[in-house]
């Protein structure tokens, strides 16, 4: 299986098997935080920046 690869260093991300959409994860190489966009195809994309009124 092919992994997707990340936005800024083009590195392999492993994805679980149990890997659910808008997952977060973490570049192995570079460690920038990902988001699964997409299963079906398999798309990443960088993390939503956390807003200052997140859990209010």
């Amino acid at each position: 299986m092919t992994h997707p690869t990340c936005p800024a260093c083009e590195a392999d991300v492993p994805i679980p098997d149990d890997a659910m959409e808008n997952e977060l994860l973490a570049c192995p190489d570079c460690g920038g935080e990902l988001e699964i966009i997409s299963l079906n195809p398999l798309e990443l994309d960088f993390a939503p920046e956390v807003e200052e009124d997140w859990g209010e």
